[in-house]
């Protein structure tokens, strides 16, 4: 599969999603999101990718925000569009998935990028990561979830904070407000993400997918996340993955998942 500007591989069931414009500090145009839904479409069809490792390449940046020279002539209804249609395509898409997606955060990841980060289910970052909203410097607010995201992750007072300010905060910081989970030397990042990912993979993966349809869940405006929990519980008792995981357990032995 082809792509201007990410790169798409997968290798040991880990599929890698790299924003791939260097020159650009790797910037979210329309374009890049259009090629980043085609490949988590991809990525949730192949079967040999459990894990997703989500980064920008190059060591400068994650992603360094959006392409401002894209909007910056666009009206009031243009702007709507444009956050509707980018949520649709992308931050949804990958707060969704069905299969863990773990964002790798290197350098900067500002604005758009953040917000992106924000929308995996979870992240580590390099320790020279530096993490912002700085919409509000331009004269408007963030648009692709981070009003909403990032007060879920750090807390409301926080991110009021970081959005009314328009700073950045540095990794140590990031760690201390639970916005990523670990901190690693830039050159461990992805293999600390490859790690992690290997833990992940010893589970079922149709378990996973139904802990993160539940405990996204309790985020959704007029879910009750505990009635989901209960049925996606209920579920599972009916799944291979079920019977292989107790009779394993029962058993004295390692399990060995199908994902059915």
């Amino acid at each position: 599969m082809n792509f201007e500007n990410i790169l798409f591989e997968e290798n040991e069931n880990i599929g890698y999603i790299t924003i791939n414009r260097p020159n650009k500090l790797n910037a979210l145009n329309k374009a890049t999101i259009a090629e980043l839904n085609e490949a988590f479409e991809s990525a949730r069809e192949d079967h040999d990718i459990k894990v997703v490792i989500l980064s920008g390449s190059g060591e400068k940046a994650f992603v360094a925000g959006a392409d401002i020279s894209e909007f910056a002539d666009f009206s009031a209804e243009e702007g709507r569009r444009l956050a509707a249609e980018g949520q649709e395509k992308l931050f949804n898409v990958v707060a969704n998935f069905p299969k863990p997606v773990i964002a790798a955060v290197n350098g900067f990841a500002l604005g758009g990028g953040l917000e992106l980060a924000m929308s995996a289910h979870f992240r580590i970052a390099s320790d020279n990561a530096r993490m912002g909203l700085p919409e509000v410097s331009l004269g408007v607010i963030p648009g692709y979830g981070g009003t909403q995201r990032l007060p879920q992750l750090v807390g409301k007072g926080k991110a009021m904070e970081m959005i009314m300010t328009a700073g950045m905060i540095d990794a140590k910081e990031a760690l201390e407000y639970r916005l990523v989970n670990h901190v690693t030397a830039p050159e461990d990042l992805i293999p600390l993400a490859e790690k992690i990912a290997a833990k992940i993979m010893n589970n079922s993966m149709t378990a996973i997918a139904a802990a993160i349809k539940a405990v996204n869940a309790n985020y959704e405006a007029g879910v009750n996340g505990f009635e989901v929990e209960i049925d996606e519980f209920g579920s599972s008792f009916g799944t291979e993955d079920f019977k292989e995981g107790t009779s394993a357990f029962l058993n004295k032995r390692k399990a060995n998942f199908s994902g059915k």
